[in-house]
């Protein structure tokens, strides 16, 4: 995750200003700054907002940003002050998982790479499952290996829970009552997304390579959800309760 080496706070404490010249002796260079949505912004109130945001670790919301401003502060027209002010700079005001957070801006990503450390490397079966898990859920263990085409170890499962970008979402109405996978707000925040409708669509896929430019026919990429499906239920118990034991002996799809 990139993070801001420094903000120009001196900049954004300039009050804003709009200069009107006499009737009788127009001034055509003077421009006028009108808020963003007709909404007066406090330069204050923008401050205080830049200031949260550049001093976050994580990304924020608009009820957390607004716990630290005076009831009649408007969050939405100050967050698009910000992200206005920042478009076209080295770091960028972006919403991610329904939050805010300042990041690099993606075309200087490439300046970032070398100091960045690689704490885990996933395996080829783990991004794997982590894609299937990401366009499917929610999905069960039996119904990743079914689109796989081979078995999933437990130990892929979990390596991705560890990470933090799979979660247990639910239970299927089935026979076993196997557990659901889908993924997390981490997964959202690492992948740069607001939600999972975002997640690359057939022609982007088809631009970056991951599919052949003429799909088998009837193919199309599938649609996650992040609420429930009609067929499941909220998942009530502890993660490590999710294997159970099925009537023959096997463990249960967790």
């Amino acid at each position: 995750m990139n993070r801001i080496i420094r903000v120009d706070e001196a900049h954004m404490a300039q009050p804003i200003q709009t200069e009107f010249a006499p009737v009788d002796e127009p001034e055509p260079n003077v421009e006028e700054r009108a808020p963003l949505n007709d909404v007066a912004v406090d330069p204050m109130h923008l401050r205080i907002v830049e200031a949260l945001l550049f001093a976050a670790a994580e990304p924020v919301g608009e009820q957390v940003l607004a716990q630290s401003l005076p009831p009649e502060a408007e969050i939405g027209a100050l967050l698009a002050e910000l992200q206005q002010h920042y478009q076209g700079r080295g770091v960028n005001l972006v919403k991610v998982a329904g939050k805010w957070q300042f990041r690099t801006a993606k075309d200087l990503a490439f300046l970032l790479h070398k100091h960045a450390v690689e704490e885990r490397r996933l395996s080829r079966a783990a991004i794997e499952t982590l894609a299937i898990i990401a366009y499917h859920q929610p999905v069960t263990r039996a119904e990743i290996e079914d689109i796989r085409g081979v078995m999933v170890s437990k130990g892929t499962v979990d390596a991705l829970m560890e990470v933090g970008w799979v979660r247990i979402r639910g239970r299927r109405r089935t026979p076993g009552r196997p557990v659901t996978y889908g993924t997390t707000e981490a997964f959202l925040v690492h992948f740069g997304l607001e939600n999972v409708g975002d997640l690359p669509g057939m022609d982007e896929l088809k631009a970056a390579g991951f599919l052949d430019a003429a799909p088998p026919s009837g193919f199309s990429v599938p649609q996650p959800m992040d609420a429930l499906a009609a067929d499941e239920d909220p998942y009530e118990g502890e993660e490590g309760d999710a294997s159970l034991p099925l009537p023959d002996g096997r463990e249960g799809d967790g």
